[in-house]
């Protein structure tokens, strides 16, 4: 089978635990990523640099898939705005399943996704644009979970949870069935959630509570 063409954006950290994911799937061949200007021609892993966003339009006409590798804590911001994007320029989106999770055969991930290793992704749920389902978490039957949205390591997603978009919840946390979370909000590690949160703010603790308001800060930087 020929494998895919990939692009990834973005060269941190989440960047290295998607490669090794999507290596293990085999479906795609990596050929470069995009970061800032002053990681032109290093390599991530054994991945080069090979530019910026500029040059996204040119790769989208040379037939490149894409995957979003930027990392995300809290804010869903620099995410979003790169696969809005994308969408922009008409590219082709990946979706990587890692081979070492399981995906039901009743559930849907939506294009630019990723589900991480050990991830467990059970009968009817669904999970929007451009999430991550990071390593070992668990979303159950008929979950949903909308468009950039973190659901951190080993986190718990029980059955009928409804999360909106950007939301980000912590390692560890446990969200208790048939509840709601409000798009953008914040959820600490180790929370255990057991009422909906209806309104964006930082939540955290056990059970967990409003520990802060909302603020987005967009750093000076792409990646």
């Amino acid at each position: 089978m020929n494998k895919i063409p990939l692009i990834l954006i973005g060269g941190g950290g989440h960047c290295m635990a998607c490669i090794d994911v999507i290596e293990q799937e085999d479906k795609y061949v990596i050929e470069g990523i995009l970061d800032r200007e002053e990681m032109i021609g290093k390599k991530i892993l054994e991945y080069p640099v090979i530019g910026t966003d500029r040059i996204i339009p040119d790769l989208v006409q040379r037939g490149f898939y894409f995957l979003i590798t930027v990392g995300q804590i809290k804010s869903a911001g620099i995410r979003k705005r790169i696969f809005e994007d994308l969408l922009r320029y008409q590219a082709k989106i990946a979706t990587v399943i890692s081979p070492r999770s399981y995906l039901s055969k009743h559930s849907f991930v939506d294009e630019g996704g990723i589900i991480m290793h050990g991830a467990v992704v059970n009968a009817g749920a669904r999970i929007g644009l451009n999430a991550i389902v990071n390593s070992n978490a668990l979303i159950e039957h008929e979950v949903r979970i909308g468009n950039h949205v973190h659901i951190s390591t080993a986190a718990v997603v029980n059955g009928s949870v409804n999360i909106e978009n950007e939301v980000f919840v912590g390692s560890h946390s446990v969200l208790c069935n048939n509840i709601e979370i409000a798009s953008q909000a914040v959820i600490g590690a180790g929370s255990t959630v057991t009422k909906s949160i209806t309104t964006l703010g930082i939540y955290a603790g056990s059970p967990c509570k409003v520990v802060g308001e909302r603020v987005f800060l967009q750093k000076n930087r792409k990646y």
